[in-house]
């Protein structure tokens, strides 16, 4: 007998090896330079003993109160005559908590050391006599010297003030902004000072708090604040050009189009100073009087040239 023939089969079937896929790697980030380190919390240790100086010499002696948990813990050490660092601390914690949980652990940790360093330095300053013995004057000037420090801290991504942490956190779960959350919790608090120190002496913490608020946005923003210029034209080459050579400004080109017409845009992006904003306003029409200009504050610069150049 023959051999069985078996039928062709109709594919072949290729098995290849499986791979695994391998999942695309997170670049990790550089680890910052430790001077980094040094640099923030130095400026924070400042910022508390700056702040220590406008409580301690200025305003505590004169029953004028700051607002937020300092306030609080001012008004909680006048009750119980115990030392104004220990309410710093015990009034903070839940508050940095929160802060751990909801904003990050460099803002929590910048936080408590700021808060424990402010005790330390207002325990030292506790014993010196005041500079004043005026309300008004250590109000404005207490004031003054309070915002300056607290501005450091913040600057430095810490804060003194767990009620911001309550503010910045409500923010996100209501309708109310983070300046009118801290608003109505130091009214409140500020009223408590009236009935503890007497209503003259609230009005005073008032106009304290308004030159802290001041004096901390001054310290962030600085006194000279910068803008952002963005810039709708079709003259971009002449007025490149003259940023470049009259204002010794850079200008970055985009490239754009009009939403109704698709007309082709540029568009020129560029940062000048609070004091060269009217001579680009000047420079930019006198090359393109249908030129679109918007103008923004800018917070904080960082990286690129920017540098004062001479104006002409």
């Amino acid at each position: 007998m023959g051999e069985k023939e078996t039928a062709p089969l109709a594919y072949e079937e290729k098995v290849e090896p499986k791979t695994e896929e391998k999942k695309p790697q997170r670049k990790q980030r550089p680890p910052r330079a430790m001077s980094f380190y040094i640099k923030k919390y130095l400026v924070i240790c400042l910022g508390a003993l700056i702040a220590a100086i406008g409580l301690e010499i200025f305003l505590i002696p004169n029953n004028v109160i700051d607002g937020g948990v300092v306030g609080l813990s001012i008004m909680a050490s006048y009750i119980t005559d115990m030392q104004l660092g220990v309410f710093l601390v015990l009034l903070n914690l839940p508050f940095m908590y929160l802060g751990y949980k909801q904003i990050g652990k460099s803002f929590t940790i910048a936080t408590f050391i700021a808060i424990c360093l402010l005790s330390v330095w207002s325990e030292i300053f506790d014993p010196i006599p005041p500079v004043t013995i005026d309300p008004f004057l250590a109000a404005i000037f207490g004031g003054i010297i309070d915002g300056v420090g607290v501005g450091l801290i913040i600057r430095a991504g810490g804060s003194l003030d767990g009620t911001e942490i309550v503010a910045i956190i409500m923010d996100k779960k209501s309708v109310f902004s983070v300046g009118e959350v801290v608003m109505f919790i130091n009214l409140f608090i500020l009223s408590s000072a009236g009935l503890l120190f007497g209503w003259d002496k609230a009005m005073y913490s008032l106009v304290a708090y308004f030159v802290i608020s001041k004096m901390i946005d001054v310290v962030i923003k600085g006194l000279d604040e910068s803008y952002a210029v963005m810039i709708v034209t079709n003259e971009h080459e002449e007025i490149t050009s003259a940023l470049n050579d009259r204002l010794g400004r850079g200008v970055t080109l985009l490239h754009g189009a009009g939403g109704y017409t698709g007309e082709s845009k540029e568009v020129l992006y560029c940062v000048v100073t609070r004091l060269e904003v009217d001579k680009l306003k000047e420079i930019v029409l006198d090359k393109d009087e249908s030129a679109f200009v918007t103008i923004n504050a800018v917070h904080d610069i960082v990286g690129g040239r920017f540098k004062k150049k001479s104006i002409h």
